[in-house]
Parts: C-alpha cells; structure tokens; sequence
C-alpha cells in the first residue's frame, strides 16, 4: 500500500541514490517514476543476463535508415516503432513536397534532429532549425519544404491529442514558457494556375489522396486555440538537484494519452559528495522506453548522434557500471552533463518495424 513513510529493511544508505558503497541501485516503480516504489541494493549488475523470446533491449542508428522521402520528393516518412497509442517515424526528407499532406489519425510532433526549413500550413508558415519541436494537430493540412539539403525528423503521431503537462508546484512557466512558442501569422497561398492540387491524407490501411480545384492554403485569417508551434530545446530549462538525480519525469515536455515526450538536456552535474550522477538501474514497469540521441556529451564521453534506443518495459536497464564508475572518478573534474536526448515513454509495448530490426544491435 502507498504510504508517506517508506520501510527500510536490509541494508541500505541512507539517501536515496546516493552513497552506494558498491552496491547496486535497482528501482521497482510503478507509474513511471511516480507511484508506489521499491529500491533494491544489489551486489551484482542486474542488466547483466541472457534472454531468450521477443521482447529485447535494441539500439539503431537510425543515419543507416533510408525513408523513401530521402530520395524521392514523393516518399514518405518510414515507421520505426508503434502501438495502439502512437508511431514513431523517421523522415529525411532532401525535396519540397509536390503535394499537401494531412495526417488525420491523430496529432504529429517532429523534433528536428539537423536542417532547416519551412512548414506551410493552413495557418501559416512555420520555419524549422535543429532543436525545434514542430507540432501539427490532427488534420492539420501542411507542405513540407527543406531549406537546403536533408531535413532529419523524428515524428511522433499520437492517436490521442498531445497537451501540455498539467502545472507543479513550480508554476505554469517552469521547465518551459509556454510564450516562447513560435505561431504562425496566416499567408494565403493563391491559385497558380494548376488545374487540381493533391492532398495526401495519411492514415491506418492509407494513404489516400484527394485532389482539389482550389490551393489547399487559401485561409486568410484563423482564431481559436487549435493550432501549430514550434518550440526549441534552446529554451527549455532543465530541472536539477545539487544532491540527488532527478527521475525523468521532471523533464516531460509534452503528453498524450499513453505516450509521453521527455527532454534530457544540458545541465549542471549534481556536486553533493557522493550522490549518483548516473541514472539508476530500473525495469520501468509500466512503460516502455525509446531514447532518441541528438547529441551532446556526458562526462566527456560524445553522445551517439542519430541513435535512437528501445527498451522494453519489465526488462532491467540503465547506463553500463563502467559508465558508473567513471562518472565517480571524475566527481571533481566535470561539472555539468552536456546530453541531448529526446525520449519517448509509452504505457503500451511497442513493436520495432521491420526497418529497424534490420539494422538494430540487440542488447541481451
């Protein structure tokens, strides 16, 4: 039962992630990193084991992944995992698109891992850099147009509506300010003479596509509280404590219902003598999660750029220990974290596509 006072039995440190003695720190939660909880003190590195059925830790580097969108201005995004709550997809589009598109079965938010560029929607243009989060609501119609060379997208299609995390304790404008969301100013895009112009409506069993006497892009003005925005990681402020590693959870960005977007991004070390700089161990009971590697460093090591991870929930994971002790080592010579991580959390497992088992190395 959930209680405000937690049982200590065995030994234990006494705070919690901290002064390990080489022990082992395994955590047992549930609702991520919010409900009920059991930390275990192991003497052995629990996510060293053999596994044998489906379910696998795997990585890809998701620069050996070809979307057909990479060398044709008529392709499409390729699928990389998905459930019954969302796909994640990989586009690397290099070409303007010749068509509109209209993802209408459920909300895309794409993080720009490299290029720049343009979205031309119903409600205006909205210019794209790395770091940025674009978010386009469900049945948004909108014309994808690289500024120079590929546009490297990570989008995730949720079927339920993405939403800001209800506010904290800290108040509605911690980790991020909702005002320095970019919103597009309506252009109306005229006739150019064509005879018909093509949508593509993308979805389940799809795609289909619709062609129309008139630009798709003809709106001269648009009010209400549905609509696109950009948001870069630059202006995000991470949440941190000097004495104990925060659990992912504080970094959360955006929710939809069963999938949620976390950032991981540059921050100070924790300084407090002792206390864990490293993710705990944990099996993430129930979740699923994918990490997304856009860059950065940690504790001097370069972060894999384009590697994007699975693992599934129920089965142990966390950095390596010799990532652990290093990290120990070097207490007082690194003072800050310099990763760049996007994560996806999800309450249903997810399936690898076909693309991704491809080129994955399985762990375990």
């Amino acid at each position: 039962m959930e209680s405000f006072v937690h049982l200590r039995r065995g030994t234990t440190p006494k705070r919690v992630h901290a002064d390990l003695d080489g022990l082992k720190d395994d955590e047992l939660g549930r609702a991520g990193f919010t409900g009920r909880v059991a930390h275990f003190y192991r003497r052995n590195d629990p996510t060293v084991f053999r596994a044998e059925g489906p379910l696998r830790a795997i990585d890809a580097d998701c620069n050996g992944l070809s979307p057909t969108d990479l060398t044709d201005e008529r392709g499409e995004p390729l699928l990389l995992f998905s459930n019954v709550d969302c796909r994640i997809l990989l586009s690397r589009r290099t070409a303007a698109m010749p068509f509109h598109t209209r993802y209408i079965d459920g909300d895309v938010l794409a993080f720009v891992h490299k290029g720049t560029g343009r979205f031309e929607t119903e409600f205006g243009p909205l210019d794209y850099r790395p770091g940025d989060y674009v978010y386009l609501p469900k049945a948004t119609t909108f014309r994808q147009v690289p500024a120079d060379g590929e546009t490297f997208l990570l989008m995730i299609e949720a079927t339920e509506e993405f939403r800001v995390p209800p506010a904290g304790v800290l108040g509605r404008h911690f980790p991020f300010d909702p005002a320095q969301v970019e919103i597009p100013e309506p252009v109306e895009m005229r006739d150019d003479g064509r005879e018909e112009y093509e949508t593509r409506l993308m979805h389940d069993g799809g795609p289909t596509t619709i062609f129309g006497p008139h630009h798709p892009l003809d709106v001269v003005g648009w009010r209400g509280d549905n609509f696109p925005f950009t948001f870069n990681i630059e202006d995000y402020n991470p949440l941190l404590s000097d004495s104990v590693h925060l659990p992912p959870t504080v970094h959360l960005f955006m929710q939809a219902t069963g999938v949620y977007v976390l950032n991981f991004l540059p921050r100070p070390a924790e300084g407090v003598p002792g206390t864990e700089r490293q993710p705990w161990y944990h099996r993430n009971v129930d979740y699923d999660e994918i990490a997304f590697y856009h860059g950065g460093n940690v504790f001097g090591i370069d972060m894999p750029e384009g590697l994007i991870s699975h693992a599934p929930q129920g089965m142990h994971h966390g950095a390596p220990e010799r990532a652990r002790e290093r990290s120990r080592r070097r207490h007082d010579v690194d003072s800050s974290v310099g990763w760049e991580i996007i994560a996806i959390d999800t309450r249903r497992r997810l399936t690898p596509s076909a693309a991704v088992l491809g080129v994955a190395r399985t762990e375990n």
